[in-house]
């Protein structure tokens, strides 16, 4: 990737900055590919507002939404050298290399222990981590030396707004909370309807501990996200049914126990079952599925891994992360999560801004609904700064849940673990939740949000190792990328076996239609071979080539060859651009070509 300039350390001539990434033209071109096809998928077809919120946020924003408090990871510092690293990172790298030690055995129970360590590495508290670290013997990976014990650090970058450094603001870590701010506006631009999607593509910033692994763990990165809100109590899709049939293979919690097998289910089973949720969160799972195939991700290579109990957000219901298998395992590409009102409450509690939504009722009817009232003077007193935090969890329970956690009540006080790994303990007058029966003819609510999260250049960084073959040949190593023909960055290539200027003068009528078909093209006029000028164009996976040779200069017509088949078929060259045209928009397929063409022999 390096060698074609799909992407390379930022700054490379000065050493590079870790987790830093510049993409070349053709890293530029299979990322504009992608999100077009993204866009088409998601936004064109379930007819969803996309928004472009600002990169630079301001501080109120990210303390409502819980960054500011919460967005951490856990850190140790080598003791000699003081060098950072992630936790949870090198605890489980000090996993693999235990299990992966042929000198040094462990045995099945001490393997079974390992692994479930493993599992939940990113699920420890502070202390827990403490502990676990020290119980194996964890050093710096680098040194070998002592670390410390864990402590938080803040992922976001924070900056000033402003010449007076006052004003307090932050790269965003997600494009999620620029949709949540403009919801009033977004429902209003959508007449008041619910449920509605919103979408947003743009950069996000997290200032990664040890970036490593190339586009999977960096600072800066392309991210597509999507919030799709509705009521709280209705959650089902009118296209469930489309792809109820569509079978994903799914990571349960129950099954994750170290060896993780994964189960291929229907996803309208999944959901009638209780494994998934609810239709919506299925609905997007499936979308999701069927979007990642076609661009290029290998079927027995894609996975969906619930969350367990001790990973998943306090607010959230379900959480489905769509993991891809590469060279450096099982990664997380998507995420699939029912974050209920969560967002849109707690931003109501501070801006006093109404982020209500409502349904007309004809006619009127007798309902009953549950109130969730938190009594503030006793929560601040008796938990000052957390106070604010905890109205939000407590008034983002839906009605099950809140109706079962006042019957806990009753029996005494309740201990309630939020995500910033404190634990606090409610009692019946800190809240006061009821079942009321009322007469109403406009139902407000404030909405839940399903929400499916593409990291950008985590997919692309699987598409591309999905693509790549090698192969020996007569000694030399010849590189393929089998890129789907909608997201390669170049669709033709044109090769001419000469260049005086009766060539030349083809090559630039061929690259004109190209143009006009939105086809991106690259001419290859060197002396090479006609067979080096194929390697050449393989490797960055042109998935068509148009030879021009000296019957070209008598009658106009040109080889076309097919990379993943090297077939070849002959035919006018005006003609040749659009049959590329439609292989590229799959309007036809290429055995079809080849059979409609006389074959070069």
């Amino acid at each position: 990737m390096l060698r074609k300039f799909f992407y390379v350390p930022s700054a490379e001539i000065y050493g590079g900055v870790g987790g830093l990434y510049d993409f070349g033209p053709p890293g530029c071109a299979l990322k504009a590919n992608l999100l077009t096809i993204w866009r088409k998928h998601f936004v064109l077809t379930e007819n969803m507002l996309e928004v472009s919120s600002s990169v630079l946020t301001p501080e109120i924003v990210l303390r409502t939404s819980g960054h500011v408090d919460k967005f951490t990871d856990f850190m140790v510092r080598d003791e000699k050298t003081a060098d950072c690293h992630r936790a949870d990172k090198i605890l489980e790298d000090h996993i693999d290399r235990t299990l992966e030690n042929k000198k040094t055995p462990v045995t099945s129970d001490k393997k079974e222990e390992l692994l479930a360590v493993r599992t939940q590495a990113d699920a420890y508290s502070q202390e827990e981590l403490a502990d676990v670290l020290k119980k194996y013997e964890v050093k710096a990976p680098d040194t070998g030396n002592d670390i410390s014990d864990p402590f938080p650090f803040n992922l976001m970058f924070q900056t000033s707004i402003g010449p007076t450094g006052k004003a307090i603001g932050y790269l965003r870590p997600e494009t999620a909370q620029g949709i949540f701010v403009n919801f009033r506006r977004l429902l209003e631009y959508n007449g008041g309807r619910m449920p509605f999607a919103a979408a947003q593509i743009g950069l996000a910033f997290r200032n990664e501990i040890s970036p490593r692994s190339g586009l999977l763990r960096v600072r800066e990165f392309p991210m597509a996200e999507i919030e799709h809100f509705c009521h709280p109590k209705h959650k089902d899709h009118p296209k469930f049914k489309k792809v109820a049939d569509t079978v994903l293979s799914l990571l349960s919690k129950e099954n994750q126990t170290g060896e993780d097998v994964s189960v291929g289910m229907k996803i309208g089973d999944a959901v009638e079952h209780g494994v998934v949720n609810n239709e919506t969160l299925g609905y997007f799972m499936a979308r999701t599925h069927l979007f990642l195939l076609s661009v290029g991700i290998k079927r027995d290579k894609l996975r969906f891994r619930q969350h367990k109990s001790t990973e998943m957000a306090h607010y959230a219901t379900d959480c489905w992360d769509a993991e891809i298998h590469t060279t450096y395992g099982w990664v997380e590409c998507v995420g699939h999560a029912d974050r209920s009102a969560f967002d849109l409450q707690a931003h109501t509690n501070v801006s006093k801004v109404d982020l209500n939504a409502q349904v007309q009722l004809d006619p009127p009817k007798l309902v009953k609904s549950c109130t969730v009232r938190p009594n503030m003077g006793i929560l601040g007193r008796t938990f000052r700064a957390d106070a604010k935090l905890l109205q939000a969890y407590l008034q983002a329970m839906d009605e099950t849940k809140a109706m079962e956690f006042r019957e806990k009540l009753k029996q005494g006080p309740q201990d309630v673990k939020m995500c910033n790994g404190k634990t606090y303990n409610i009692t019946t007058g800190m809240v006061d939740i009821k079942m009321e029966e009322k007469k109403v003819s406009v139902e407000k609510f404030i909405p839940a949000v399903i929400e499916p999260s593409f990291g950008v250049g985590r997919v692309m960084y699987a598409i591309l190792e999905h693509s790549y073959v090698e192969k020996t040949k007569n000694g030399d190593v010849q590189r393929m990328l089998h890129l789907n023909p909608s997201i390669a960055p170049i669709k033709i290539a044109i090769l001419p076996l000469g260049s005086t200027p009766d060539f030349v003068s083809v090559v630039e009528k061929i690259k004109r239609q190209c143009v006009q078909l939105n086809l991106s093209s690259k001419a290859d006029i060197s002396g090479a071979s006609i067979g080096r000028k194929y390697a050449r164009a393989d490797e960055v996976g042109v998935p068509y080539a148009l030879t021009l040779d000296f019957e070209t200069l008598k009658d106009n017509t040109v080889t076309v060859r097919d990379r993943d088949t090297t077939e070849q078929i002959r035919l006018p060259f005006d003609e040749a651009t659009k049959i590329v045209s439609k292989l590229v928009r799959s309007l036809m397929v290429w055995p079809d070509a080849y059979k409609k063409y006389p074959v070069k022999s």
